[in-house]
């Protein structure tokens, strides 16, 4: 979710779920320890949250880890499964998977400097490494290093010859090998991520495995998330907001942080989905997608294309 999940988008998802984790975009151990800005900032508000970083150094890995300790982090995860070029061309992501005991070295020197769950998040496979066999390599290498929680997005991964989107869309699913692993590794903390699109999907999932992560579908109809608090954790006494209140939510945040200096549509852009599939939504899109890059845009704007969906 580079780019994707950042604390506006965060911010956002906040407003229709209090109990789910909501995880930062895949940030690198480069950005935090040698970048300008401060790549760990999250706002209390946010909780609960989970870190995702890239690398494969253990010692650098290490450093990210007590920082993100001192952050307030409740999850430090490492993403064994993004198959990106760039990513690839850094030693990260999908290809880690062919190197299991790198991976459990990384596990274990971040789990030295934190109290909170180190996770790994991983394909199924990579290339023509697809076997059951190969993936529990990497699930045993960590589990030896005190490693009990793993996130399986249910494809494998083509290194080469597939963008990462075709790599979302092209690789078939397969749940049943995640539900293998969790049937051979039931101490373990086991979800599931890749294509789950409704909440009925998540419970059925969830006859076989621990957990579900919901990605590009949380992000293209963020109001799914709504049912979550209820459906999932149970909370009988979650209000259930509609569409427009949780639009409306969002202005004291975005009013605040565009005094601090932020562009409306950076904020805003998270939210062009909230309609999807309801009457109006189109032109709410377009209305923000044409205007909310200007720079005179505000609240007001917001305030305009809500007017196009019948509340």
């Amino acid at each position: 979710m580079l780019d994707w999940t950042d604390r506006h988008c965060r911010t956002f998802h906040r407003q229709l779920t209090k109990h789910a984790v909501l995880y930062t975009e895949m940030i690198t151990t480069g950005a935090i320890i040698f970048g300008k800005g401060d790549y760990l900032h999250f706002g209390q508000h946010e909780k609960p949250v989970a870190l995702q970083l890239g690398g494969s150094d253990p010692k650098a890995l290490e450093e990210c880890a007590k920082r993100a300790d001192e952050y307030g982090y409740q999850e430090i995860n490492l993403n064994v499964g993004c198959p990106s070029d760039r990513v690839q061309n850094g030693r990260f992501g999908a290809c880690l998977m062919a190197e299991p005991q790198l991976v459990a070295d990384c596990i274990a020197a971040m789990k030295a400097e934190t109290n909170v769950p180190v996770t790994v998040k991983t394909r199924i496979g990579i290339d023509e490494q697809d076997s059951y066999e190969f993936l529990t390599a990497l699930i045993e290498a960590n589990y030896n290093v005190g490693c009990r929680d793993f996130i399986i997005h249910a494809r494998k991964a083509w290194l080469q010859g597939l963008s990462p989107k075709e790599n979302r869309e092209i690789p078939p699913l397969d749940y049943d090998r995640v539900y293998q692993l969790k049937r051979d590794f039931n101490d373990c903390h086991i979800s599931l991520n890749g294509g789950v699109k409704t909440i009925e999907e998540c419970l059925t999932h969830l006859q076989h495995i621990d957990g579900v992560m919901i990605g590009r579908e949380a992000y293209a109809n963020p109001y799914m998330l709504a049912e979550v608090d209820r459906a999932i954790y149970g909370n009988e006494q979650s209000e259930l907001l509609s569409r427009h209140q949780v639009v409306r939510n969002m202005f004291d945040y975005i009013e605040s942080e565009m005094t601090k200096g932020a562009n409306f549509w950076h904020v805003v852009r998270h939210m062009l989905g909230i309609f999807q599939g309801q009457p109006g939504a189109r032109s709410y899109r377009r209305h923000l997608s044409e205007n909310g890059h200007k720079k005179d845009a505000q609240i007001s704007l917001l305030e305009e294309a809500l007017a196009f969906v019948p509340e």
